[in-house]
């Protein structure tokens, strides 16, 4: 399973239901003997067909030495080796379509870009450094896994969508700006239980997500909005207080700023309790 799906309980689950309801035990051990006793490497000199070998280079199921063997002794073979692990169809799949696609027609085409409006929220655990020489490698770990577990609940709970890490922060988007900013609030209480503090940054603007990347101003604004935050804060850019007007939050104003690489200058408001 990819790296990236091993905390989600419900893939684990799903993963493992479907291994059951597929074959029985004894059925899967027979077809995996057969499997082992197959031998077809005298055949592979006798293709003559255009064949694409593609390869992830983390598969520690089928290990890269397999796919260097078939693209030796395939005459005429096209060898692409792609990061990742054992699922073809998690993770970036991008380039491997596009290897298949251009492989069949001759052409790539360039991945469709999807600009859309979000709330994007970005966290950070205070003190981070000085907590980890504090606690050692041991402890980090697992204060790291509990604060992981606490921000995807209630990403979760919220509808973010979580779309990586930052450092030992989150970043997520939302497409409704009340509820992003209720989750942050939710997270910088919840941790405040595991004995440390985040600070979060919110603001609306369009982002563009391409296959699995995902980019735009609004993010780089995010980012400076979440860095002057406090201890347990959770700051807002003026975009997002003037969205959220009749939801019932309340703000107390944190003056104007001037933030690193963003063009003019920005309200920002902090969440009140």
């Amino acid at each position: 399973m990819a790296p990236s799906l091993t905390h989600d309980e419900r893939v684990r689950h799903s993963c493992a239901r479907y291994e059951r309801l597929a074959m029985e035990p004894g059925v899967a051990a027979a077809m995996y003997a057969t499997m082992f006793d197959i031998f077809v490497r005298h055949v592979l000199p006798a293709i003559r067909v255009s064949t694409l070998v593609l390869q992830r280079s983390g598969n520690r199921h089928v290990p890269v030495g397999h796919g260097h063997y078939l693209a030796e002794h395939i005459p005429g073979t096209k060898y692409v080796e792609l990061p990742g692990g054992y699922l073809a169809h998690v993770g970036d799949t991008e380039p491997v379509l596009g290897e298949i696609k251009e492989f069949l027609t001759g052409a790539r085409s360039a991945p469709e870009s999807d600009r859309v409006l979000a709330t994007v929220l970005i966290t950070d655990i205070v003190g981070s450094t000085e907590r980890a020489a504090a606690l050692g490698d041991a402890g980090w770990r697992d204060l790291l896994a509990a604060h992981h577990e606490v921000v995807r609940r209630e990403l979760e709970r919220y509808r973010g969508r979580e779309i990586g890490m930052t450092g030992d922060g989150f970043l997520a988007t939302f497409d409704g700006p009340a509820r992003a900013v209720r989750c942050a609030c939710a997270v910088a209480q919840a941790v405040r239980r595991l004995g440390i503090d985040v600070r979060a940054g919110l603001h609306t603007g369009e982002v563009e997500y391409v296959g699995e990347d995902f980019a735009g101003i609004a993010v780089h604004t995010a980012a400076r909005v979440a860095a002057l935050a406090g201890p347990g804060e959770v700051l807002v850019s003026s975009t997002v207080k003037d969205l959220v007007a009749g939801s019932g939050l309340r703000f107390a104003e944190r003056g104007t700023h001037a933030l690193k690489g963003i063009p003019d200058e920005w309200r920002l408001f902090a969440v009140e309790p």
